[in-house]
């Protein structure tokens, strides 16, 4: 399980770090918000645990934007602040639950277990993913867009699947390649973007509205034109 860690308090990192990697969880820690925020946009955690008193973007501040910009990662507050309308904030600003300082480490470890379970449970929910007239019904391993049935490969429907679960957010070559390939990225192969390309001649090149956009440098994203 991937953890990231947005906490400012060297000492509180290093105990968070710790404690996670004893527990099997694979844990990337950021400093400060402007950092956070880019880790979070680049690449794929499986859950977010984010302190609220951070530099340069405040917590608060930075759950709104992660959630405006599509991310969907379960996202824990772990805050000294610990007032109702301090909960309430964080709530309300796309957190999934606040957890206040200090704590019990064994009910972190239950809440981020459980935060994640959720998550996936929500997710093998969706049985038909849709994008403008796009539709992939995990049922029937079907594809049709626009009413026209689309033949695509088992590791294309796979592919496609993950973007449309993502949709509206940059994935990276790194987080497709470990979600989509279950593989660690070989940054000597193109075999994502040859996939991508096998993707677009069968779900754009026919169609006026294009719905797979590359973010150069960054990674792919799956949306409806602005």
């Amino acid at each position: 399980m991937k953890v990231l860690v947005i906490e400012d308090e060297p000492k509180v990192a290093a105990f968070l770090k710790q404690g996670l990697e004893e527990q099997a969880f694979d844990v990337t820690v950021a400093y400060d918000g402007f950092f956070g925020k880019k880790m979070a946009l680049d690449n794929y955690y499986d859950v977010i645990i984010l302190d609220l008193l951070i530099p340069y973007i405040n917590g608060i501040d930075l759950c709104k934007q992660l959630r405006e910009e599509g991310l969907k990662a379960p996202i824990l507050v772990l805050s000294a602040l610990g007032s109702t309308d301090d909960k309430v904030l964080g709530l309300e600003a796309g957190a999934d639950d606040y957890l206040v300082k200090p704590f019990e480490f064994r009910e972190l470890i239950a809440r981020l277990r459980a935060l994640c379970n959720r998550y996936t449970d929500n997710l093998q929910d969706q049985k038909v993913l849709k994008l403008a007239d796009l539709e992939l019904d995990l049922y029937k391993k079907v594809v049709r867009r626009g009413g026209k049935s689309i033949d695509l490969t088992a590791k294309e429907f796979s592919l496609l699947e993950y973007l449309l679960r993502n949709k509206n957010r940059v994935i990276s070559r790194v987080e497709i390649s470990e979600k989509v390939w279950e593989v660690s990225f070989d940054t000597g192969t193109n075999i994502i973007d040859v996939y991508i390309n096998f993707l677009r001649k069968k779900v754009d090149r026919n169609f006026g509205v294009k719905l797979i956009y590359t973010m150069v440098g960054m990674g792919y994203i799956m949306k409806e034109p602005d």
